[in-house]
């Protein structure tokens, strides 16, 4: 199974901008999106259809035009779990999952520390994740969780390490939980092929900072521990260029 995850920054703009057209060159099974930005009665679904993508889910924030992700699949899941149940996580539309027969795939958005009321939102938010992810591994051990973190977890995962030790999405406490995230059982899919420096998912539209790779690392696929031996595959397609973020692949047995 070959699966791809992709903050396309605004679904809209990445159509525009040849998303549909590199879709289907990439073919996968399942792809998740984050920050679509729309909610689904905005698109026309029939593109996505004639993609080869028959099945797709989409849950959006209750605000227009802001967040939002989508799972669109090939294959169809058994089951489809909107949100995660916690009511201020699920008013930004940041958490989607589609159980297959023995793999669950989810998309996640966590929120980005923007000023210090975000900054403590999203320390809530991922801490109340943690919780729900261990309770949910209870009763569905294998588990992908693919999309924008919004932390680089080493400093192998930025461009300027001492730098931007005091901004948000590299904080010594952001650090702190994603790698205790990783260590209650889950396996950061791209360092398990690949421990290479200079490899990022994001860059910001100032000073160039993308055709000087001046990046980020802010993109993962998570895998929990019993899919370790399934283990495929793992990279990222710094060549699509649809988005301030580009997409990242994981493939499994």
């Amino acid at each position: 199974m070959k699966i791809i995850s992709y903050n396309v920054n605004g679904i809209r703009a990445a159509l525009k901008k040849g998303f549909l057209e590199w879709l289907q060159q990439a073919n996968p099974d399942v792809i998740r999106i984050q920050e679509t930005k729309a909610h689904k009665e905005q698109l026309d679904l029939s593109l996505f259809e004639d993609a080869g993508y028959p099945f797709h889910y989409w849950y959006s924030a209750e605000k227009k035009g802001y967040s939002s992700v989508a799972i669109l699949s090939k294959i169809e899941p058994n089951h489809v779990a909107y949100g995660t149940g916690i009511d201020y996580m699920d008013f930004e539309g940041r958490n989607i999952r589609v159980d297959f027969d023995d793999v669950s795939i989810m998309s996640l958005y966590l929120p980005s520390g923007t000023n210090d009321a975000r900054l403590d939102y999203k320390f809530q938010y991922m801490a109340d994740f943690q919780e729900y992810i261990n309770e949910l591994k209870k009763v569905i051990p294998n588990l992908i969780i693919c999309g924008d973190y919004n932390i680089c977890h080493q400093e192998i995962d930025i461009h300027n390490p001492k730098g931007l030790k005091n901004t948000s999405g590299f904080l010594p406490a952001e650090r702190k939980w994603i790698g205790e995230f990783i260590d209650n059982g889950f396996i950061d899919s791209f360092r398990y092929f690949n421990s290479e420096p200079d490899q990022y998912s994001w860059w910001s539209y100032r000073a160039n900072a993308r055709n000087n790779n001046k990046g980020w690392r802010l993109d993962y696929a998570m895998v929990s521990e019993p899919l370790k031996d399934r283990l495929k595959r793992a990279v990222i397609l710094q060549e699509a260029k649809h988005s301030d973020h580009c997409p990242i692949v994981v493939e499994i047995d």
